[in-house]
Order: structure tokens, then sequence, then C-alpha cells
């Protein structure tokens, strides 16, 4: 069963601060969310995923949707 996120988990644990949007300069398209990804999993989980199904899609698709804000697009 998927657990549903709740708004303030997504921004807790899925919005890019400090050297992380500093990391992600120079990456563009699926990299740049896939790395970004990676980024707040590591933060909060002191590790990375074994696997795509470890990475809710809600934050897939919230990290997707701050990246385009920051963007402008």
């Amino acid at each position: 069963m998927v657990r549903v996120l709740d708004e303030d988990e997504l921004v807790g644990n899925w919005t890019l601060v400090g050297e992380e949007l500093d990391q992600l300069s120079g990456r563009r398209g699926a990299t740049k969310l896939g790395f970004a990804l990676l980024l707040r999993f590591y933060a909060v989980h002191g590790r990375f995923p074994a696997g795509r199904a470890e990475i809710p899609e809600q934050a897939v698709a919230y990290v997707a949707r701050s990246r385009g804000r920051r963007e402008g697009c």
C-alpha cells in the first residue's frame, strides 16, 4: 500500500536547499530531476534508494514542479 505524503512532508523532506541547488547547475532534464531526488532522499534517509520504488510518486511530482517554478518554466 502506498502512503500518501502530506504537504508538510513534501515541503520538509523534498525541497532542495542551499548547496543542493548549486549541485544541480549544469544538469538538464531528467538527469537534473533524478539527481535532485537522489540528493533529497539521501538527506532524509542517510542512504541512496535501493530502487526507483523507494521514491514516492508525490515526491517526484513535487520536485519536478518546484524545479520548474525556480527555472521560470
